[in-house]
Order: structure tokens, then C-alpha cells, then sequence
């Protein structure tokens, strides 16, 4: 048996709370592992508002974890010492239609990390070793957090808008800072719609290549041939049917958005397309993974001790944050 300390969320709309906590040793195909460090993703801030249908309570957020495995059960593929990464997706039944197609992200009983099995705000975490990742050398604890969520969001995302040259992003957050990258190594033209008035993201959005940033209720200088809203903004989605040409596509990146305003079917009309992306497969993380150091993709982190989530998370949602928060829990 092992103790520690574990931020929980008893119920949604409250403050997390340094806990003591105890785990025992994994059970077949799991992993006991202690947590370096986790990101803090706007998904968090989604179970804390009670946003995410089936999220159970009192949870440890947290599903872009790094850590070192402490034990591993029967029939594990990874050993004690290894570094993984666990993600939101955190299992699924492999059995169903969605499962056999390789589309386990869809499973009606997929488990969810920090949401209805508890995350990495925590000293240690237990995980399915099925879905778990080996992290590439290249990166430290603190920059492979983010490629955990805003990383395979972005991946994800990217791949479901198509491979037209002109792409725009709504939000300009973690995974914008990261998918900006992919998208220029692939050659595309990159439009960032940020948050009107945040000059600062503005800026980050064009040190890291964007042809043009500027606010999210202007038009841009040219069409799009597709668009991904990571803000969880419904409004956006009419704003970005606009702004695509026709024969374009919108991603709604985003596991929770406010309700889409009524619009006239003409935005729609011309082949235009609504998607929405459910994060991640395990052949997005490894394909991902495996690409990451290769372009090289560079995360841009804040970090905080464990002990200070909630500061984490409200900077988060005040906007305050260029690149990913991070929880520095090893330090």
C-alpha cells in the first residue's frame, strides 16, 4: 500500500481538496504509476462546472499524465521504471460496433480519465496499461504533458478537417499552440481567431506562424477551406460557416460546447460541413506520439505544485495562460 495526496472534487462547483489518499497494487493489465506532472485541461474545467454527462463524483481530475510505473499487474506490456503517458480515454469494452471498427473513442462504456475513473491531480494514479503510451526521449515531464489532450485533440481534429491548404482555428489555447505547429510542418496557411480584446494570444498565435490573428467576431483577409473551434463557444460555429468557403468543413473540437444559435440554412448550404471530434483513439497517439519529435512540435507550459489546482484552473479560465498549465506533482 502506498499514500499520498489526491486533489478531489467532491462535487461539481466546488474547490478541490489536498486529500489523503492510499493505492494498493494493480490488478491484471494495470499499472500503479507516480505521477510527474499533469496538465490542466479545459475538460477539467467542464467536470468541475458538471458539465460532462456520466462524470462521477467526488473524482480526481486530471488525463494528461506523465508518470513513472511503480508496479505492474499480470499481463502488463510495460515494466516498473517506464515512463507513460495516460490519456482521457482510459478504456473502452472492445467488443461493440464502435470497438471492432476501430472507433473506441465512440463506446458507450468507454471509461474516461478524471471523469469517471480518477485522473493525475494526484501523487499516484492506477491505469489501464491498454491505454496507456510509451512518451518519446525528447520530451521532458512538463512539455509531453499537453500532447496528452490538446496534442490528440489537435491531431484528431486536424485529420477530420481534410487537407485543404487554409485553415482556421477558433481558440487559441493549448491545443491551438500545438496543432498550429502540425498543420505549418504540413504547409498549410494557418488563421487564428482568438478571443476578442487577448492581444497576447493574438501575438503567440503569429510567433508561431499564423498568417493572420485576429479576433473571433471579425471576418479574416480570405476564406477557409476548413475551420476547428477549440473554444467551447456555440456561437462560433455560424461565425465559422461564414467564414469557410463552400465544399469547407467546421470541427467542433471541443467534448462540451454552449448551444449553437439558430442560423439560416444558407450558412450551411454549398456542401459546408459540421463535424464534431470525440478525442482520441489509441492509433491517434501512437501515430501522434510518433510524429511529435519529429517535426519537432514544442509545448510552451506554466507549471504549479499540486497544491495549487485550483489556482491552475481559474488562471485557466480567466484566460491567463499562454500554451498548457501543467501540475509539477513530482516537485
Amino acid at each position: 500500500m502506498i499514500s499520498g495526496t489526491a486533489m478531489v472534487l467532491e462535487r461539481p462547483g466546488a474547490q478541490l481538496a489536498a486529500t489523503d489518499r492510499h493505492w494498493g497494487a494493480p490488478a491484471a493489465s494495470r499499472l500503479l504509476v507516480k505521477v510527474c506532472t499533469c496538465g490542466v485541461c479545459r475538460t477539467d474545467l467542464h467536470v468541475l462546472d458538471g458539465e460532462i454527462a456520466g462524470a462521477r463524483y467526488p473524482i480526481v481530475p486530471g488525463h494528461e499524465v506523465i508518470g513513472r510505473i511503480v508496479a505492474s499487474g499480470e499481463g502488463s506490456a510495460f515494466r516498473v521504471g517506464e515512463r507513460v503517458g495516460i490519456p482521457w480515454l482510459g478504456g473502452s469494452c472492445g467488443r461493440c460496433d464502435a470497438c471492432r471498427a476501430g472507433r473506441e473513442n465512440l463506446c458507450a462504456e468507454a471509461v474516461f480519465t478524471g471523469a469517471q475513473a480518477d485522473g493525475g491531480y494526484a501523487d499516484y494514479i492506477n491505469a489501464d496499461s491498454r491505454y496507456c503510451f510509451r512518451i518519446p526521449d525528447f520530451y521532458s515531464d512538463a512539455e509531453a504533458a499537453p500532447l496528452m489532450c490538446a496534442g490528440l485533440i489537435g491531431y484528431r481534429a486536424l485529420s477530420k478537417a481534410g487537407t485543404g491548404g487554409r485553415l482556421g482555428l477558433y481558440g487559441f489555447g493549448a491545443a491551438g499552440h500545438i496543432v498550429i505547429q502540425v498543420a505549418r510542418h504540413q504547409g498549410r496557411e494557418v488563421f487564428a481567431f482568438c478571443r476578442p480584446g487577448d492581444d497576447a494570444a493574438m501575438s503567440f498565435a503569429r510567433e508561431l506562424g499564423a498568417q493572420w490573428a485576429g479576433p473571433s467576431d471579425r471576418p479574416g483577409p480570405a476564406l477557409l477551406d476548413a475551420a476547428i473551434i477549440f473554444a467551447p463557444v456555440g456561437s462560433l460555429v455560424p461565425q465559422a460557416l461564414r467564414a469557410v468557403r463552400p465544399g469547407g468543413r467546421v470541427v467542433c473540437a471541443g467534448i462540451h460546447m454552449s448551444d449553437i444559435p439558430a442560423m439560416p440554412y444558407a450558412l450551411l448550404w454549398g456542401e459546408r460541413e459540421i463535424v464534431s471530434v470525440a478525442n482520441l483513439t489509441r492509433a491517434d497517439g501512437e501515430a501522434f506520439l510518433a510524429l511529435a519529435p519529429q517535426i519537432p512540435i514544442r509545448t510552451q507550459t506554466t507549471l504549479y505544485p499540486l497544491a495549487a489546482a485550483n489556482q491552475a484552473l481559474e488562471d485557466l479560465r480567466a484566460g491567463k495562460l499562454n500554451g498548457a498549465a501543467v501540475l509539477d506533482v513530482a516537485s
